[in-house]
C-alpha cells in the first residue's frame, strides 16, 4: 500500500534548476523593460539639456532669425507693418559713407587691445614665479573687470572732466592748465581707449595666468639647471605653451574693439566723434525708428566678425603644444 502511494505521488517542484518553464508572458515583459531602461538612458540627457536648449533657442537663436527677417524690411520698431524692401538697407549701408566712417574709431580700442594684451603677458609671467604679494597683485589686476561698466564710465566721466582728478594729479607735477579731455576726437577717443585698458587687462591676465600655470613645473626646473635666463624660459616654454590662448585673446580683442558700447555710450554718449558702429546702430533703432537698417548694421557686423575670426584661424591654425 505504502509502495503504491509512493508510486502515484509525483514532485510538484522542478526536478532540476531551470528546467521547468516559467509564468506566461514573463520572457517579453523581460525584453520590454530592456528596451525601456535603453529608451531611457538615451532620452535622459536630453531631458537634462531640455530647459537649457530651450533657452538657448528663445534668447539668442530666435532673436538672431527675428534681427536677419528684419534687416529686410523698413520696420521702425512700433508700426505692426513691415514692409519688405529687399536689400535696400544693405545697399543705404555700402553707399552711405556716415554709416562705415565709424569703423576708424574701432583703430583706437584695436590699438588700446594690442596693449592691454602685452600688459597682461608681461604681468601673468612675472606672477607666475614665486614672487612676495603676489597674491595681492594678482586681485589688484583683475578687480577692474569685475566692476560694472556703467559704474566704471561714470567714474572716469568725473575722472577726464575739465579740472577733475586727472588735472589735479598733473598739476603736482608742474602740468598746469585744464584741459578738455573729451572734448576733441582724438583726445576723447584715446582716454577711452585707456579705460578699456585699464578694465579689461585683468580678463587677459587671468586667461593667460592660467594657462601658464598649467605648465609641467619640471620644464622649469630643467631650464633653470641649464642656465636658461627668464626671457629664455619665457621665449622657448611659456610663449609656445599658451600659444592656443594667445589666439583667443587676440580674437576676444579684435571682436571688442568692433564692437565697444559700454564705456563711451556712457561718458560721452558717442559725441565729439567717439560713437562706434554699435552706438550708431542703437541709436538708429531707437532715436531714429529705423529697426530695418539698425537690424542691417548688426548683422553686417556680426559676419565681418566671424570673417575675422575664420580668417585668424586660417593664418594661425589651432595646433597641439609639446614642450617635451
Amino acid at each position: 500500500m505504502a509502495s503504491d502511494v509512493k508510486s502515484t505521488v509525483t514532485p510538484t517542484g522542478p526536478t532540476s534548476r531551470g528546467s521547468a518553464p516559467g509564468p506566461a508572458g514573463s520572457r517579453p515583459r523581460a525584453g520590454l523593460n530592456k528596451a525601456a531602461r535603453n529608451w531611457l538612458t538615451r532620452v535622459t540627457p536630453w531631458l537634462f539639456l531640455l530647459v537649457p536648449l530651450g533657452l538657448l533657442i528663445t534668447f539668442t537663436y530666435v532673436p538672431v532669425g527675428n534681427m536677419l527677417y528684419y534687416s529686410f524690411t523698413d520696420w521702425d520698431g512700433v508700426s505692426p507693418d513691415r514692409n519688405f524692401t529687399g536689400v535696400d538697407n544693405y545697399t543705404q549701408l555700402f553707399t552711405r559713407p556716415e554709416l562705415f566712417r565709424v569703423f576708424f574709431v574701432s583703430i583706437y580700442y584695436l590699438a588700446a587691445s594690442a596693449v592691454q594684451i602685452v600688459i597682461a603677458l608681461y604681468f601673468a609671467t612675472v606672477l607666475s614665479f614665486d614672487l612676495r604679494f603676489r597674491n595681492l597683485f594678482k586681485g589688484i589686476l583683475f578687480f577692474p573687470y569685475l566692476i560694472n561698466g556703467v559704474a566704471i564710465g561714470f567714474v572716469f566721466l568725473y575722472f577726464f572732466q575739465d579740472g577733475g582728478t586727472l588735472d589735479s594729479v598733473l598739476s603736482w607735477f608742474g602740468v598746469g592748465g585744464d584741459h578738455a579731455w573729451l572734448g576733441d576726437a582724438e583726445s576723447a577717443n584715446t582716454s577711452l581707449a585707456g579705460v578699456s585698458v585699464w578694465r579689461f587687462t585683468g580678463l587677459n591676465f587671468v586667461l593667460f595666468l592660467g594657462a601658464i600655470q598649467s605648465i609641467p613645473g619640471e620644464l622649469y626646473e630643467a631650464a633653470q639647471l641649464d642656465g636658461a635666463s627668464r626671457w629664455q624660459q619665457f621665449r622657448h616654454i611659456i610663449a609656445p605653451g599658451i600659444k592656443p590662448v594667445i589666439g583667443l585673446s587676440v580674437i576676444l580683442a579684435v571682436s571688442g574693439s568692433l564692437a565697444v558700447f559700454e564705456i563711451p555710450y556712457i561718458m560721452t554718449g558717442g559725441a565729439t566723434g567717439t560713437s562706434t558702429f554699435v552706438i550708431q546702430t542703437v541709436k538708429l533703432a531707437f532715436q531714429f525708428n529705423k529697426t530695418g537698417l539698425a537690424s542691417a548694421c548688426a548683422v553686417v557686423l556680426l559676419l565681418i566678425i566671424l570673417l575675422i575670426t575664420w580668417i585668424q584661424r586660417r593664418l594661425v591654425p589651432d595646433e597641439k603644444v609639446d614642450l617635451v
